[in-house]
């Protein structure tokens, strides 16, 4: 017996299933905790080692170089060191669980935490958020299957892995749950949520005992909602969600630009200089951009003294509008092209940097043109969310993140308008987050709908039947009546002669000459077989198969493979059936 076989036999004796997610959510806790330090230091120590390392004055031009060098970095890691690919945080988690039982391959306890440290560390304009999820849902998964949880505990673990994760980052406890339960997909029950609350407890105390207790946006807000700024909080949140629908359809595109490119040399390469282009223009975009948000959260924008610009301009208050602008519309291409040349990272980081510098954007126009009192913090926290509400759609880790770095909920009644309006209005442009756009575009999404969940987790594959009868479009009816005799179905497929489905034939259409023995080699299949009117691709989605078999009422659908090659049947029975499992195996 194996030492993981002893432990999960000590388990079973001494510990119930609840006691035990118990424990393990503690345990994940603390790994991702531990994660989210060793993350958040490493791209310190890489910051300073550059800073240290070479003068002031060459540092402008190592910013141009640097991106390319991690991204070099990383693909050099993944091709000849890990081996395998390195998923991108909360995407590769909501795949985990709805394509491949919440199971997630044991190198990314590890493999997240160098490829994204290498990414930022060296200037890639990404985030650390979702590696340090993956890392930790990675560590969570690997739990649970040691320990031989339920699938639904599976997703339990990775639900805890993702709160304490995000806990840890932004010493946000509630937030990082409600980050859980919106976009981790995991279900508010008695049965999850002590689990998460214990993670998310662990990792956060994990996170202020090596990092300290201070946010890593602590702005203490003493006004809250005014009545008569209402106007400007819709106006805000539309302002916010356009902004998004913004973000979404540039990072798409860059998305798909980049995968056109077959070469990964190519893609290093093209990616490194315009990033580099990027970064020496307007150098705010180097890293995660935590200074630079700051900045904003603290009416200090001296950050952008950095930019090559800055000595052109000869109005300073019109040239921060000019150089405010362009992070926000240049923050998602630096995103973009970071992850299309190779580099690992997320995109909350990248999320909260527009929408700091939306927000002060928007701000800077009301105090020009209305009200020269207004509060900048303020505005730059309303923007934050509303950005986060909309790229993630996720309102509500959009309002608890800012009402929890803000030290209250005193913002709490414009966090919620400017949220619930960005989301509403980026839901208008796009169906999907730029989490789960692929995901959703190849029917592969976990959503709260468990009908939807079962059937996304079903595979064509699994439940074609192929024990009917073939015959080949040759044949005659005698070699029919060879294959009822052989055949407990009513079907028979008919193929040529490179295996392609050309028709089929039903019992009950050939019962009237089955007994006449004399026509067996006067009556051709080919003369008998029809071609049907319902045929599935196996890359049909079960939820288009469904929809097939309500429209059709058929039975058993034949399926052929992208070049109509046969390879079974798919009966209505079994799909029900296997249906039935999925559902109970989720609940």
């Amino acid at each position: 017996m194996t030492p993981i076989d002893r432990i999960y036999s000590w388990q079973k004796r001494h510990l119930s299933p609840r006691t035990l997610l118990y424990l393990l959510s503690i345990v994940i806790g603390i790994a991702a905790g531990l994660a989210a330090v060793l993350i958040k230091n490493s791209v310190g120590m890489m910051h300073h080692f550059v800073a240290f390392a070479f003068p002031v004055a060459f540092q402008e031009y190592l910013r141009f170089i640097l991106p390319s060098i991690g991204l070099l970095l990383v693909l050099i890691f993944i091709r000849y060191i890990n081996k395998k690919p390195v998923g991108h945080g909360i995407p590769s988690v909501l795949y985990a669980i709805s394509q491949n039982e919440g199971k997630i391959e044991k190198h990314n306890t590890y493999s997240s935490i160098i490829t994204s440290a290498l990414t930022v560390g060296f200037g890639g304009s990404v985030g650390l958020e979702g590696p340090t999820v993956a890392t930790g849902a990675a560590i969570g998964s690997n739990l649970a299957s040691t320990f031989r949880l339920t699938y639904k505990q599976m997703v339990i673990m990775l639900g805890c892995a993702c709160a304490g994760a995000m806990a840890a980052i932004f010493k946000a406890p509630i937030t990082a749950i409600v980050f859980a339960v919106e976009v981790i997909m995991i279900d508010l029950t008695a049965i999850s949520l002590i689990p998460l609350i214990l993670s998310s407890a662990t990792a956060v105390l994990i996170s202020y005992f090596f990092l300290g207790m201070k946010a890593i946006y602590f702005v203490p807000i003493s006004q809250g909602l005014e009545l008569g700024d209402l106007p400007l909080y819709i106006i805000l949140g539309v302002f916010t969600g356009l902004g998004t629908a913004y973000f979404n359809k540039v990072y798409r595109m860059v998305s798909r630009w980049f995968r056109h490119i077959k070469s990964q040399t190519r893609r290093w390469l093209w990616g490194g200089i315009t990033l580099g282009i990027l970064i020496v223009l307007f150098p705010p975009l180097f890293g995660e951009g935590y200074e630079a948000i700051n900045g904003c959260l603290e009416g200090n924008f001296s950050y952008l003294h950095q930019f090559l610009l800055v000595d052109f301009v000869s109005n300073w208050e019109y040239g921060i509008y000019l150089m405010v602008l362009f992070l926000v519309l240049f923050k998602v291409f630096a995103t973009a092209i970071t992850f299309g040349a190779g580099g690992v990272g997320g995109i909350f980081a990248p999320t909260l940097f527009m929408g700091a510098h939306a927000g002060v954007l928007f701000g800077m126009i009301v105090q020009k043109l209305w009200y020269p009192e207004m509060n900048l913090t303020t505005f730059a926290l309303l923007g934050m969310a509303g950005m986060i509400a909309g790229t993630l759609h996720a309102p509500l880790t959009g309002v608890f993140l800012i009402a929890e770095i803000t030290g209250g909920y005193t913002l709490l009644v414009p966090l919620m308008i400017v949220s619930v309006i960005s989301f509403m209005v980026t839901k208008l442009f796009f169906g999907n987050s730029v989490y789960t756009y692929q995901l959703a575009k190849r029917n592969e999404l976990m959503t709260h709908d468990r009908n939807e969940n079962a059937l996304s987790m079903m595979r064509t594959y699994d439940i074609i039947e192929d024990d009917f009868y073939r015959l080949d479009v040759s044949s005659n009816l005698g070699d029919l009546v060879k294959g009822i005799e052989k055949s407990s179905r009513n079907l028979f497929p008919i193929t040529d002669a490179k295996g392609k489905l050309v028709g089929m034939v039903k019992m009950d259409d050939v019962r009237q000459f089955i007994f006449k023995p004399e026509n067996y080699d006067q009556i051709m299949i080919k003369d008998l077989m029809y071609y049907p009117d319902f045929v599935c691709q196996v890359s049909l989605s079960m939820k288009e198969i469904v929809e097939k078999f309500n429209s059709s009422r058929h039975y058993n659908m034949a399926v052929v493979d992208d070049k109509g090659k046969y390879l079974g049947f798919i009966s209505r029975a079994n799909v029900f059936s296997v249906y039935q499992k999925m559902l109970n195996k989720i609940m």
